[in-house]
């Protein structure tokens, strides 16, 4: 091999990984071949498309993606708020809420198995497989009576199908964005936005016109029919490398920003989810009509889709932590505001802001891990952080509920969770200190 391909493998290598290319860490041992991927098939892999027809086919495919798992679960709230009022009126809120809560921590947790499977190039059959999973417990869900059964069937099946989709989808977007890629994780995020927007309001009147199970019936086929376009369209660019280091690389948290950024994964989702699942019903004790507090959820995350658009073009401009620890701090803000909201004029200000902001965060949190980490080794190292945050998804609602609970009210609510988002925020600020070594840069 010559000396001019040897420098410049190891060029690319200190790009990619942050180490020259002959200090070999446990994601170089073993593939020395990789230095033939600039050349096989006749293509220069490390150009990512960053367009083309090809490109955003793929953006469509996991916005359509994120439209029935993500929008899906950001929906929670209405249903929430229908099974404390009708069919599981003798469990309490904090109860009912753990099923929205394994929701929201499944649909991350399993990308430490799904973003493995990813980058050793398995992909097609397990979302193929998840997409009939998630048509038939959505209809499943229709048929439960007991909380067990929700909990087992909308909780955890749904829940686990939602989390096999929706980890590769970030994973491919990886794979054909580079330059644009906030860009493309913005309208991708705008799929859940939309689902969260449309589902809400769709279960209302169908739950009045058609009954609960025909309304669950009516969801699986509005999921079928969307998740057909992605299991067509979806494809890997890069070809698939065997990477050591396990599922769960433990050697990653060698690297300090790596680390504190999943803590602060973690805490985030402890408080993020906290007024998506409970304005609504919080509205209704209020003293708002239920005819209106119901909508709460879909304003918010009509207002989460332009935070997601536009984070995607200030990500790329100029950084994703840039961008997402200011905004953060402005859905902690709304967080501690939520509970003294009043009128109706003053959840619509709420749900807004807080929608916006927050959607910001759901975007684009993914996006320095991509900065942080060698392309080949995306899919495990998103599949990590994605099941550390999983774990403040699970408890984060619960806790909420638990806390209203024993005060009575939602005040102590909404200081919890909104502290719990300013932590993350001040360590998104570490974690870009810790990575550029500087006050100024883009990151």
């Amino acid at each position: 091999m010559s000396a001019n391909i040897s420098k410049t493998a190891s060029l690319e290598t200190v790009h990619e990984t942050g180490a020259p290319a002959n200090e070999k860490n446990d994601e170089d041992v073993g593939n020395d071949t990789s230095i033939d991927r600039k050349t096989l098939m006749g293509e220069n892999l490390d150009d990512f498309p960053d367009g083309g027809l090809r490109a955003w086919s793929m953006v469509l495919g996991t916005s359509l993606s994120a439209f029935a798992t993500f929008g899906f679960v950001n929906s929670w709230g209405v249903f929430q708020s229908y099974y404390e009022q009708t069919l599981l009126k003798d469990s309490s809120p904090s109860d009912i809420a753990w099923i929205g809560s394994v929701q929201y921590a499944l649909i991350f947790l399993p990308g430490l198995v799904t973003g493995r499977m990813f980058d050793i190039g398995i992909f097609k059959i397990p979302f193929a497989l998840a997409s009939v999973i998630l048509v038939v417990t959505s209809i499943l869900t229709g048929q439960c009576t007991e909380y067990w059964q929700f909990l087992l069937c909308q909780g955890i099946a749904l829940g686990l199908a939602c989390g096999t989709l929706f980890g590769p989808s970030m994973g491919i977007l990886g794979h054909w964005f580079k330059k644009k890629r906030g860009l493309a994780l913005g309208i991708n995020a705008c799929g859940s936005s939309l689902g969260g927007t449309i589902i809400p309001i769709a279960t209302r009147r169908l739950l009045v016109e058609v009954g609960f199970p025909w309304t669950m019936r009516i969801l699986g086929f509005i999921m079928l029919f969307v998740l057909a376009f992605p299991n067509l369209l979806l494809a890997r660019r890069l070809p698939p490398k065997r990477i050591s280091g396990g599922m769960f690389h433990f050697a990653a948290f060698k690297s300090a920003p790596y680390s504190v950024y999943c803590i602060s994964s973690l805490i985030a989702f402890l408080g993020l989810y906290t007024v998506l699942t409970y304005i609504d019903i919080s509205a209704s004790a209020a003293g708002i009509d239920e005819d209106f507090s119901f909508y709460l959820v879909s304003i918010a995350n009509a207002a989460s889709g332009f935070g997601r658009l536009s984070s995607g073009i200030a990500c790329d401009k100029i950084g994703g932590i840039n961008f997402m620890a200011p905004m953060t701090l402005v859905a902690a803000a709304l967080t501690y505001a939520w509970p003294f909201a009043k009128t109706k004029a003053g959840f619509v200000v709420v749900a807004i802001i807080y929608g916006f902001a927050s959607g910001v965060y759901v975007s684009c949190f993914l996006m320095p891990i991509y900065e942080m980490s060698d392309v080949h080794d995306i899919g495990r190292r998103t599949g990590m952080i994605m099941t550390i945050g999983a774990v403040g998804a699970l408890l984060g609602p619960p806790i909420s509920g638990a806390i209203n609970a024993n005060t009575g009210g939602y005040t102590a609510v909404g200081y919890y969770a909104g502290s719990m988002i300013v932590v993350a925020s001040a360590l998104m600020v570490l974690t870009r200190q810790l990575y550029l070594k500087k006050i100024w840069g883009k990151f």
